[in-house]
Formats: C-alpha cells, sequence, structure tokens
C-alpha cells in the first residue's frame, strides 16, 4: 500500500452522492491524492455497503479533484495489529468487489498501489488520457495487497501481472486500455460525459439479471463447468418468474425499449 506524496496526514472522508439510480462514492482527500489512512478503510467498507443497501442501480467510484486514489496512506498507522488492519483493508475490497450493482471507476490522475486495485475490483474502469496507474507496492518495500494477487493474473494473465507487480512501474491508461483492464480513454473535459453514458445503459438494464450474471463471472475461475451450469440455471429460473422477464417479452414484439423495474 502507497503514498506518493509525503505531506501531512489527514484522514480522508467518503461522501456518497446519488442522482436518479446512479449513486456516486468520492474519495476526498485531494490534499494527498486521495491517499487512505488506515482508520478509513472501515468507512470505505461501510460506505460501499450503505450504496449496496439503497435503491441505486448503478454504483460510480472517484476521486476529488485531479486524482482517483494514491493508495494507502502509510503516514497514519492504525494503533492496532497490522495483520488486523490489512484484515480492515480486505473487509473494503470483497464489500466493492461483491456489490450486486455495477460498478464504475472514473480514474483521473494517479491509481496507484491499492488505488490501482480499488480502480479494478470495479466492473468497468473509464480513465483520462492523463490517468496513471501502478502497483507500486514494491517500491515501498510492500507485497502486492487489495486482491491486486487475485485479479491481475486475471485479467493480464500471468506473466503480464507479475511484470507490473515485481516492476512497480508506472503505465499509462492507454497501454491498460490495450490491455483490456480500461475500458476508455479519454480527454479530461469528457470523462464525466462517457461515465454518465456508461451509468445511463446499466441503469436501463434489469438490476437482478445483471446482479446475477456479474456474481456468476466474478465466481467462474472458482466454480467447476457443471458447478457453473447449475449456478447459472437456479438465476435463471429466478430471471424466469420475475416481471421484468415479462416485460421485455412484450416489449420485444411491441417493438419497443423495455422498461425494468427489478420485480
Amino acid at each position: 500500500m502507497t503514498s506518493i506524496d509525503e505531506a501531512a496526514p489527514v484522514v480522508p472522508p467518503f461522501s456518497v452522492s446519488q442522482d436518479g439510480a446512479v449513486a456516486t462514492l468520492t474519495i476526498s482527500n485531494p490534499r494527498r491524492r486521495n491517499s487512505i489512512g488506515q482508520a478509513a478503510w472501515t468507512a470505505l467498507r461501510d460506505a460501499v455497503s450503505d450504496v449496496a443497501d439503497s435503491d441505486a442501480r448503478v454504483l460510480v467510484v472517484t476521486g476529488e479533484g485531479d486524482d482517483f486514489c494514491a493508495g494507502a496512506d502509510l503516514s497514519t498507522p492504525g494503533e492496532r495489529h497490522a495483520l488486523i488492519g490489512m484484515h480492515e483493508v480486505n473487509q473494503a475490497c470483497l464489500a466493492l468487489h461483491r456489490t450486486r450493482m455495477p460498478v464504475i471507476c472514473r480514474v483521473d490522475g494517479y491509481a496507484v498501489g491499492a488505488g490501482m486495485n480499488l480502480a479494478l475490483a470495479g466492473d468497468f474502469v473509464i480513465a483520462s488520457d492523463r490517468a496513471r496507474f501502478a502497483q507500486i507496492f514494491v517500491k515501498r518495500g510492500l507485497s502486492v495487497d487489495f486482491g491486486g494477487s487475485w485479479l491481475l493474473p486475471r485479467l493480464v494473465g500471468l506473466h503480464r501481472a507479475k511484470e507490473m507487480v515485481l516492476l512497480g512501474d508506472m503505465i499509462d491508461a492507454r497501454t491498460l486500455h490495450g490491455l483490456g483492464i480500461v475500458r476508455q480513454v479519454v480527454p479530461p473535459e469528457e470523462l464525466d460525459g462517457a461515465v454518465t453514458a456508461l451509468a445511463e445503459q446499466l441503469v436501463d438494464g434489469p438490476p437482478v439479471a445483471l446482479a446475477q450474471s456479474k456474481r456468476l463471472l466474478n465466481d467462474a475461475f472458482e466454480s467447476s463447468f457443471e458447478g457453473a451450469l447449475e449456478a447459472e440455471a437456479r438465476a435463471q429460473a429466478v430471471n424466469l418468474a420475475m416481471e421484468d422477464a415479462e416485460e421485455a417479452g412484450r416489449a420485444f414484439f411491441e417493438k419497443r425499449p423495455p422498461v425494468f423495474r427489478g420485480r
């Protein structure tokens, strides 16, 4: 876990706002490039859980100002044993990864260390062309965390993951777009519009079916083929019993877009 800036520590709050069906969680510590102090990981977990319990259909995660997140703020050590502190980090990671709704990470500026892996724990990354990513742990004498050891090999393959983690080099957004990690790279002034367009597309989808598909894909590498088929069958049985599936059929025959209500 890392931080770039060496200024005085600030414990970052996490603000949550909602516009219609889209919730936005903002990491708010711009003086330290939105790095996250040890005491704040539980607050991040709780903020994500609150959104999961709301009526939002999409979660956007972003950072205040010109950076996404510079990872953990190592100048704010916890008062308890380091392993307990890491368990708090892990709970925040799991809350984000397991959120039922699609998660879009809006990345501008730096997303390094745990900040990069926080972005990867979402479902979509949209980045500005000035965004910079790094698995910078090794340059701080640390090993990879916030799920990077699990996420990266699945996203880019084992050897490319080793290259990122063992070297810790800075990587630009277009390079990660070429690797399939970043969905879209746009100029900074177009970043909000690109995120809004994707969020609106996801909001229009069937929320329960989307949630079940997301869970099936997240569990794919831990499941046998037979187990995956059985999980798909159970999920599809739930979908077919819902009004959303009936609405999709009506909309098809009436030649209009369906209106999904999540029931």
